[in-house]
C-alpha cells in the first residue's frame, strides 16, 4: 500500500462530518496531531441538523447499520463507542408496504424473518430466505476485509485467490438474477434490493456482488441513535476533542498553500493552519479545485441518482408505519429508467419514511410527531436543473402529499405544522456533484480499485476521504473511507496495545472527567 512520504506530524483534516472525523480519531490513535477545520457552527456535514419550531431534523441520512464499523474510530482511541452513542436495535428494521396492499416486516433475526416470509409469502420463499441469508452472510465475510476495507494502489491488486472466490459466490452475475435463485415472489425480493435506488445501477444491471448492502439492512441490522442520526458525529467530534483534536468550527477553507508537490498549510477565512498533510472530505469537484488537480478518467464519472426529502412536523401519525417505512408503487423496473436514463421524476415513486420520533418522541414538541419523506429522483446531469426545481419543488411536494395520501396516509397535508423541503438545487448549492448527495454511481467501473483514489497523483501528501473515494456511499463505508484515509498516512494500522498507549499519550489531564 502506498502511503505519504516524509514527515506527517500534523495533519490538517478539512471537514468534519463522518468521514472527516473517522480519519482524525484514527490519525489521532497512531500518534498525529490533528486538526479540524469545518465550515459548519457543528459537526456532521452530509449528516446534519436542522431546528425548526421545536422539531430536531435530521438533514442526511436517517438509516444506520454495522455498529462494529461504527465502534472502530472510537476504538482507536481507546474510548468506547457505548459511552457517547445510545443505539437503539430496531424491530423491524423496515415494514414494506406494496401497491397491492400487502405488507412485510424485515427482521434481521433469521427466525423472525423466517416466519414474517412464512406468513406473506408461503413456504417455498420462506425458505429461499434462508438460502439467501447463508449466501449474503458468506459474501460479506469474504468482501469486507478483503475488497471494501483494503486501499488499492492498482486494479491489478484484485488479482488474487479471494477474486475467484468472489466469482464462485456469483458475485459477478447480476443481482436481480441472483436473486431470483433463492425467491421468485418479486415483492420480497424489492426488500433485498431496493438500495440500489440510491446507489445508482438497477438491480438488473448491478453486480450481485453489491448485495452486501441488502446484508447490512436485513441480516447485520438497523439502528437509531437516541437524539438522531445527528447524535452520532457529534458523538465522533467529543471523542476526537477528548483525544487532542484541535476542533475550528465556523473555518471556510479558502486555498491551500503548496511548495512543490506538497502541501504546507490549509487558508481559511479565519487565518493559516501549517500542516504536514491533508485530508479533503469535501465533494470531489470542491476537492479537486482546492488541490488544481483532476482526476486522470478515461471516462467521465456517472453520478447516483438524487432525492428529494420532505421533512414534516405533524399534529398526528398514522399506525401503518413503523420507524422505517418502505412505500413502494407498483413500478419497480421502469423507476430505474426513469431515474437513471429518462431523468424524470418518478411517475409511480417507491418512497422510504421515516418517522424518528417512534423512538425519541424528544425530538418533536409534545404531543407532536416527524416524519422524513424520501423520494430518489434523477440528478441535475440527466434531470431538470437547479434552476428548474425551483420552480418544480411545490408542484412535486403537493403530488407526492397526494401520493401518500392516496397510500393510507389521510390528511398528511393538513398534519404539517413545521416543513423543510429539500431537491437537488439545494444539494448543488451544499456542493454536491450532480445535485446528489450520493455521489459517484456505484456501477463496476466505479467500485473498487476503478473508483476516484483516494491519493491524488501530483500531490504528495493529500488523501481524500468521503462517499465520492475508496469504498464508497453509506455511512459504514464513508466511516471506512477516513479510516482507510489515516492508514494513507500513517502506514499499517498498529496493534490494538500500541493504538491505545498511543492515544493515551496525546489526551490532556482534564479530558473526559468523569464519563467513564
Amino acid at each position: 500500500m502506498r502511503t505519504v512520504a516524509g514527515r506527517t506530524d500534523h495533519v490538517v483534516v478539512v471537514g468534519a462530518g463522518l468521514a472527516g472525523l473517522a480519519a482524525a480519531l484514527h490519525l489521532l490513535g497512531a500518534g498525529r496531531r490533528v486538526t479540524v477545520v469545518e465550515r459548519a457552527a457543528v459537526p456532521g456535514g452530509r449528516a446534519g441538523r436542522v431546528e425548526r419550531g421545536g422539531y430536531h431534523l435530521d438533514t442526511g441520512p436517517t438509516v444506520l447499520t454495522m455498529p462494529d464499523l461504527i465502534e472502530e474510530p472510537f476504538a482507536a482511541v481507546g474510548d468506547r463507542m457505548s459511552d457517547r452513542l445510545d443505539l437503539i436495535g430496531l424491530h423491524p428494521a423496515y415494514r414494506a408496504r406494496f401497491a397491492d396492499g400487502t405488507h412485510v416486516d424485515v427482521h434481521t433475526d433469521a427466525s423472525a424473518m423466517e416466519s414474517e416470509i412464512l406468513r406473506f409469502a408461503g413456504p417455498r420463499e420462506a425458505l429461499g430466505y434462508r438460502r439467501l441469508r447463508d449466501w449474503l452472510e458468506r459474501l460479506y465475510a469474504l468482501q469486507m476485509r478483503r475488497f471494501i476495507d483494503a486501499n488499492y494502489d492498482s486494479p491489478l491488486q484484485l488479482l488474487r485467490p479471494d477474486l475467484a472466490r468472489l466469482a464462485a459466490l456469483g458475485g459477478f452475475g447480476r443481482l436481480d438474477a441472483r436473486l431470483g435463485r433463492f425467491l421468485a415472489d418479486e415483492r420480497v425480493r424489492r426488500v433485498f434490493s431496493f438500495q440500489a435506488l440510491y446507489v445508482g445501477v438497477p438491480p438488473a444491471r448491478a453486480l450481485a456482488a453489491y448485495a452486501v448492502i441488502a446484508y447490512m439492512d436485513t441480516v447485520a441490522g438497523v439502528y437509531f441513535p437516541r437524539g438522531g442520526v445527528h447524535a452520532l458525529p457529534r458523538a465522533l467530534a467529543g471523542a476526537a476533542a477528548d483525544a487532542g483534536a484541535d476542533m475550528r468550527y465556523r473555518h471556510r477553507v479558502t486555498r491551500l498553500e503548496r511548495r512543490g508537490d506538497r502541501v504546507t498549510a490549509v487558508l481559511t477565512d479565519r487565518g493559516r493552519i501549517p500542516c504536514d498533510a491533508v485530508v479533503l472530505t469535501p465533494d470531489l469537484p470542491v476537492a479537486y479545485e482546492l488541490l488544481g488537480r483532476r482526476p486522470r478518467r478515461p471516462l467521465r464519472l456517472r453520478h447516483a441518482p438524487s432525492a428529494v426529502v420532505l421533512h414534516a412536523g405533524t399534529t398526528r401519525t398514522w399506525p401503518q408505519l413503523s420507524h422505517h417505512t418502505l412505500s413502494f408503487g407498483a413500478a419497480w423496473k421502469s423507476t430505474f429508467d426513469e431515474l437513471t436514463r429518462a431523468g424524470r421524476p418518478m411517475t409511480d415513486p417507491s418512497l422510504l419514511i421515516s418517522r424518528p420520533t417512534t423512538h425519541d418522541p424528544g425530538l418533536a414538541p409534545p404531543g407532536r410527531h416527524l416524519h422524513y419523506i424520501l423520494a430518489p429522483c434523477p440528478n441535475t446531469d440527466i434531470g431538470p436543473g437547479p434552476r428548474a426545481w425551483q420552480d418544480l419543488a411545490p408542484r412535486y411536494r403537493d403530488g407526492l402529499l397526494a401520493e401518500l395520501e392516496r397510500r393510507g396516509l389521510t390528511g398528511l397535508g393538513a398534519a404539517i405544522e413545521e416543513e423543510c423541503l429539500v431537491t437537488p438545487a439545494d444539494w448543488t448549492a451544499e456542493g454536491h456533484a450532480a445535485g446528489t448527495p450520493f455521489s459517484a454511481a456505484h456501477t463496476f467501473l466505479q467500485t473498487g480499485p476503478f473508483r476516484p483514489r483516494n491519493l491524488v497523483h501530483g500531490v504528495a501528501n493529500a488523501v481524500l476521504a468521503g462517499c465520492g473515494t475508496t469504498p464508497g456511499v453509506g455511512v459504514p463505508t464513508v466511516l471506512l473511507s477516513g479510516k482507510l484515509a489515516a492508514l494513507r498516512i500513517t502506514g499499517p494500522r498498529p496493534a490494538a496495545g500500541a493504538t491505545r498507549s498511543a492515544s493515551r499519550a496525546l489526551r490532556p489531564a482534564t479530558a473526559r472527567g468523569g464519563t467513564g
